[in-house]
């Protein structure tokens, strides 16, 4: 073999191992895009890149391999659906607090399903990572929880929180609500 058909062979390893490279890296961008959907593209926002957003996706989902995440029974999601329609009933006359017992409800749910508690903002992250398409729901609800606690939420925001506690407690208890 000559030295340039040697250097050919050499570029054409080199294209193709950077073509690999770039088909994974994209494959695996579509998958953590199907996965977490709006996350993905609020982390990109947030982190000011796909690659940093990515590499917070990847550490999000080796965290939570971690913890010992468990479907409730049917005894537990019983009682946490009751448990809800009370607060749910509660609204009418008292929507400030029900929106109060809904934050505490829905963390109780998910420290039983394994989803350990503390920081809001890791807690959301974990969340992301076992039920992406209601993460959001979990921020604006909390957020207005807080605002609320401030006294800075009115009856429509208690409201949209209630709503979003709801889709996000159906999620988290993996069954769905008979809306009343």
């Amino acid at each position: 073999m000559t030295t340039s058909t040697v250097i050919i062979l050499a570029l054409a390893i080199v294209v193709i191992a950077l073509v690999a490279v770039m088909l994974f890296e994209r494959q695996k961008t579509q998958k953590l895009k199907t996965k977490f959907g709006p996350e993905y593209d609020r982390l990109v926002d947030k982190e000011g890149s796909p690659r940093r957003a990515e590499a917070v996706l990847d550490a999000r989902q080796k965290r939570v391999a971690k913890f010992q995440i468990r479907h409730l029974s049917k005894e537990e999601c019983s009682r946490f659906t009751e448990k809800w329609r009370v607060v749910q009933e509660r609204f009418v006359d008292d929507p400030r607090q029900s929106v109060a017992e809904a934050d505490q409800l829905i963390n109780e749910a998910l420290r039983a399903r394994g989803f350990p508690m503390g920081d809001f903002e890791q807690q959301a992250a974990d969340i992301s990572v076992e039920h992406p398409q209601v993460v959001e729901d979990y921020r604006a609800a909390h957020e207005v929880a807080v605002r609320d606690g401030q006294g800075q939420a009115n009856t429509e925001d208690l409201r949209l929180a209630m709503r979003h506690y709801r889709d996000l407690f159906e999620h988290v208890l993996d069954t769905r609500l008979v809306h009343q």
